[in-house]
């Protein structure tokens, strides 16, 4: 089938591929000119993508965002990602984890403020409010930037380059023609691009820098490590473990930098997609919501002590609450990996040089493995109920060896702001599910902000 996308809206193009799936209803290839790809919907060909070293390489879409983030973890492959990744692996311990959780907490206080200024308003765009917070977690807890140090001067002109930086990776996948950088560099989109990502550097780079001068003034002590087991009396940035391998020398300042980009963009864009959906849906689901609002109360009782990472732990409903909103809105719609070898898909043999989509949108909206896959049902994801299905029937980390590597960290996150918010306040529907236009993206985005209503939960009472 020959497919070839010209002017379409992002929605549009949004819509169009999910109709693929409901109209073809197996392994889909699209081809133009050179380029060759098929995408896969079943559990089985996923896994056998996904738990290979064989097909571990990244090359379209990727390949268009690696003039941002260059060779990171999320764009490499072969020998560099195997050393990145276990260069990184100690940044995500457990017992880092558990430190990180102090941070969390550190910074609820400042997001129920900032909620609090929200309240007289009829409504939130939550998007706004959740991505300050969860920008200013990531810069400390993986970029050791302090709480004293202000990222408002340069927040607002990453995040509005997250959004045209997206938009221009739209714009190339769209035209095959612009898969040839020459093409792409000399198009108006490509020499936006070039000054969109000259922004994002410029913080990458204001990041590093700071955490440069502040281990300069602590006469060039970088916070001492146990890498193995990541027992430490102090927090391990992610940042400074890049740091203590330049002195290595197994990562220069140029390999420092595409990592940042790289978690910057992973761990802030990405989480504040996911609270935004989860927030919104909870606010159209009274009943789940007062579920939540019990379990919480449960772990905490009118205390107003901090969470412990047990506490988070406790949190299984909520959890349960947490996938169910992943399930139905991903973070990230969808993956590729580049096939060298031929291989067999569905019955199918899928050449050498195909670059195969996982699909995870529409694999999480199967009916048959997902009954009413509009609905959230929590109950979807206890544990009873979670062994029926193929585990790779849901994979908003990804899976198997390019697994999400801070997918612990963005669940712990997630818990901990959610608990701040529903220990003192109610959500109620501004946006309705039924409203939301998706359009393509990098991440998963819609057409128009979400919104939603906060009311402190004693005002809830007297109504």
């Amino acid at each position: 089938m020959l497919f070839f996308v010209r002017s379409l809206a992002s929605q549009t193009i949004f819509k169009a591929t999910r109709e693929l799936y409901k109209t073809y209803n197996g392994v889909i290839q699209l081809h133009a000119l050179h380029f060759r790809c098929v995408n896969i919907y079943d559990p089985e060909d996923i896994a056998t993508i996904l738990s290979s070293e064989q097909f571990n390489e990244k090359d379209v879409p990727y390949n268009f965002i690696r003039p941002w983030l260059n060779n990171g973890l999320i764009t490499s492959n072969g020998h560099k990602w195997l050393q990145r990744r276990k260069m990184l692996t100690p940044a995500f311990h457990l017992n880092v984890l558990k430190k990180f959780v102090e941070v969390f907490v550190e910074h609820v206080e400042h997001f129920q403020k900032s909620v609090e200024s929200e309240g007289a308003n009829e409504k939130t765009n939550l998007y706004q409010l959740i991505s300050q917070v969860t920008l200013k977690i990531l810069c400390e807890t993986s970029m050791g930037t302090s709480k004293q140090c202000s990222l408002e001067s340069v927040f607002h002109k990453y995040f509005h380059a997250i959004e045209a930086i997206s938009e221009c990776a739209l714009q190339r996948t769209c035209r095959v023609w612009y898969f040839f950088d020459w093409i792409y560099n000399l198009t108006n989109t490509g020499q936006k691009q070039k000054k969109i990502i000259e922004d994002l550097h410029g913080f990458s780079q204001y990041i590093i820098r700071n955490r440069r001068h502040f281990l300069e003034l602590q006469n060039g002590r970088i916070i001492e490590e146990n890498t193995k087991t990541g027992e430490s009396k102090g927090r391990l940035a992610m940042i400074d473990l890049l740091f203590q391998n330049e002195k290595k020398r197994k990562i220069d300042e140029s390999g420092i930098r595409e990592e940042v980009d790289t978690f910057l963009f992973a761990g802030y864009d990405t989480i504040s997609t996911a609270l935004t959906f989860f927030i919104m849906r909870i606010a159209n689901e009274p009943t789940i919501q007062e579920k939540i609002h019990q379990e919480i109360e449960n772990i905490f009782g009118d205390s107003d002590r901090a969470p412990s990472f047990e506490d988070l732990n406790e949190m299984k409903y909520t959890e349960c609450c947490i996938k169910e909103s992943l399930r139905i809105y991903p973070s990230v719609p969808f993956i590729s990996r580049y096939v060298r070898n031929e291989i067999v898909l569905g019955g199918y043999t899928i050449p050498a040089g195909t670059q195969v989509s996982i699909m995870i949108y529409d694999l999480h909206h199967r009916e048959d493995i997902y009954p009413e896959p509009e609905k959230f049902i929590p109950e979807r994801f206890l544990p009873s109920n979670q062994m029926k299905n193929h585990p790779f029937a849901f994979i908003p980390f990804s899976a198997g060896y390019r697994n999400c590597l801070g997918q612990k960290y963005a669940m712990l996150e997630m818990k901990t702001l959610i608990s701040g918010l529903f220990r003192k306040y109610r959500v109620e529907p501004v946006t309705r599910t039924e409203d939301i236009v998706f359009r393509m993206a990098i991440t998963l985005r819609t057409t128009q902000p979400i919104y939603a209503k906060i009311i402190k939960k004693k005002q809830n009472k007297t109504n």
